[in-house]
């Protein structure tokens, strides 16, 4: 076949096969939310975020969805903040941050952070429910306390967790923010306490003081992918967010970004950044839907004055073994 003939219908090929790649999804109802975590429960979805300021004591906030597609706000996690956290902090913060929720067996375990911001003393609390139900996601959690915290002078923030368990019977919690970036620490899996056995501080990712911080970690194949969010965070339609990925042969890396730099030296290979009205996305988490790979996260609507709003996208996985999210939902400008 002669080039002429066979590159435009490669190219035709080419383009069909990209318009069979599943989009973001068009979500509805009440999406605002900032620093989402998700999770399918029996009788739909729930999603936790960041509490509102001065509202409500601070504390977390709830939405849920039947179907992943209309969401409900769903009200806020208890009227006031934990007792250790003013403890912790010397004063009671605006509000809690970054959950996260993760479940194994009946258990959903529920991390958090409690920090002020441009301060590394921080504290990551947890909470656990025996049956979390999206038609009411606030009851049945008890206090756990703190899990791990950090302090002036250290070389971490103890914020944004986020747990992941291995085929070895292991748990894990990766956490961090700007100062030397993403950190992970051995939990004891039943307890999600930190493991007394591996007191091991390891190093994931870091920009060298640089913005960097919400890491995620999914393991697909042979891989772990971890992912963070690069830039400014928390500015509105000023917000550049970023949302990047590395991947490593172990949960505790070495990660390294598509071109091969270290994830300790800076790397990190974009997946989405700000485009038309989504400013600013990030603050991601990798999730189950089923069986299918999924990544929650945040923007800041430009159509909405710059107001943190939910999205959510697939994982499509390359034959390279390289993650890519899905194109933004149809009509998004």
């Amino acid at each position: 076949m002669k080039a002429g003939v066979f590159l435009p219908m490669l190219a035709l090929g080419t383009l069909a096969f990209a318009a069979t790649l599943p989009a973001q999804p068009t979500l509805k109802g009440d999406l605002n939310i900032h620093d989402p975590t998700l999770l399918k429960v029996p009788d739909g979805y729930v999603v936790m975020g960041t509490g509102y300021e001065g509202i409500n004591g601070g504390t977390l906030r709830f939405s849920t969805s039947p179907d992943g597609l209309t969401w409900t706000d769903a009200g806020h996690l208890n009227d006031r903040q934990p007792t250790w956290v003013g403890k912790l902090l010397g004063q009671e913060p605006p509000n809690l941050w970054a959950p996260t929720l993760f479940q194994k067996g009946k258990t959903t375990y529920l991390y958090f952070a409690a920090s002020t911001f441009g301060k590394n003393t921080s504290g990551i609390g947890l909470m656990t429910n025996p049956a979390l139900t999206a038609a009411r996601p606030g009851e049945g959690w008890t206090d756990r306390g703190l899990v791990f915290a950090s302090k002036r002078g250290d070389n971490f923030n103890a914020i944004d967790p986020f747990r992941i368990d291995t085929a070895d019977g292991r748990a894990w919690l990766a956490f961090g923010s700007f100062w030397d970036g993403i950190k992970m620490r051995s939990l004891d899996p039943v307890t999600g306490l930190l493991n007394k056995q591996d007191t091991t501080l390891y190093n994931l990712a870091s920009r060298g003081g640089g913005a960097i911080e919400a890491a995620s970690v999914v393991q697909h194949g042979k891989y772990f992918y971890l992912f963070a969010s690069f830039d400014r965070c928390c500015a509105g339609l000023n917000s550049t967010y970023r949302i990047m990925v590395g991947r490593a042969q172990t949960v505790t890396g070495p990660y390294t970004d598509k071109a091969g730099v270290p994830m300790m030296k800076g790397g990190g290979t974009q997946l989405q950044a700000s485009q038309g009205r989504f400013i600013g996305p990030g603050g991601q988490e990798g999730y189950a839907d089923g069986a299918a790979e999924k990544l929650v996260y945040h923007y800041y609507d430009r159509d909405l004055g710059g107001a943190s709003t939910l999205q959510t996208s697939p994982l499509i996985w390359g034959a390279d073994g390289w993650p890519t999210l899905g194109a933004l939902p149809q009509g998004a400008k």
